[in-house]
């Protein structure tokens, strides 16, 4: 009886109770807590990069391994089986390298995976693609997505030497090799610039064809880009109406066909 006595007057002690209360949540708080660690750092199965892989590649069984990592280094993006990726492509944009765990926003379908920069073209432009080499690109360095303006070198008849901003604000689509292939695409090949890809308006374009075959006047057309930030980018417009009229006047302008027909009716109407 004394025994028993001294443990209920042993629990019933308030002093008691809340240490004994401490000490349980105590124990419940570091249960929980190792049970937490062990849940992340508990290592799990995940499928990367055997090798690799460069954009706009189809990815093949042999191209993928998995590796055991914490499951708290695993984030919600990244793919955890490979029967999500084989079969797939590689972003356009994206190469993964090595070892790399497959993210869901680089891997697309096929049909999803844009085979041209003529995609990239705005409603209404017409791509035109501007001869070009590694000295015109400073050193290779203009990539899709840098604006730039196009200058004019030509020669009047008097054999003077004319220089001027013919285009300004022009977007870089793509920059391709001779071959036809993305200079940028491929980080393991090295390739000489030989195109710049852009989207202009129709009229642009008929300003850019005519310099084309300008050759006896020894018009060249100058990539330059922008110098420094440009935060914001201006509509792509004719910069210079002196050089737009020496081009026009040492060629023939054809109307639109769709300008004719307005031109015929308007005068069918006059004579009526």
């Amino acid at each position: 009886m004394n025994i028993v006595t001294s443990l209920t007057r042993f629990f019933k002690n308030k002093n008691t109770v809340t240490i004994l209360g401490v000490i349980a949540v105590i124990a419940i708080l570091y249960i929980g807590y190792n049970q937490q660690i062990k849940s992340q750092t508990s290592p799990v199965s995940v499928p990367v990069a055997k090798e690799t892989i460069q954009p706009g590649t189809l990815i093949t069984s042999d191209m993928v391994t998995y590796v055991s990592i914490p499951k708290m280094g695993v984030s919600d993006n990244v793919i955890r089986a490979s029967a999500s990726i084989v079969g797939k492509y590689s972003n356009f944009n994206t190469v993964i390298p090595a070892g790399s765990m497959f993210y869901s926003d680089v891997i697309v379908d096929k049909e999803d995976l844009p085979n041209s920069s003529f995609t990239q073209v705005k409603e209404g432009d017409v791509v035109y693609n501007l001869s070009v080499t590694t000295a015109s690109t400073y050193g290779n360095s203009m990539f899709p997505g840098d604006y730039i303006d196009l200058y004019m070198k030509a020669e009047d008849e008097g054999g003077q030497i004319m220089v001027g901003k013919l285009i300004e604000n022009v977007e870089i689509l793509a920059v391709k090799d001779s071959t036809g292939k993305n200079v940028f695409e491929d980080s393991s090949q090295e390739r000489t610039p030989a195109y710049l890809i852009f989207g202009v308006s129709p009229e642009i374009n008929i300003l850019l064809r005519k310099t084309e075959y300008m050759k006896e006047y020894g018009v060249v057309i100058i990539p330059v880009p922008h110098g420094g930030e440009v935060p914001t980018t201006g509509e792509t417009q004719v910069s210079s109406v002196y050089l737009k009229e020496f081009i026009n006047s040492k060629t023939v302008n054809i109307p639109d066909e769709d300008n004719t027909n307005v031109e015929d009716n308007n005068q069918n109407q006059e004579g009526e």
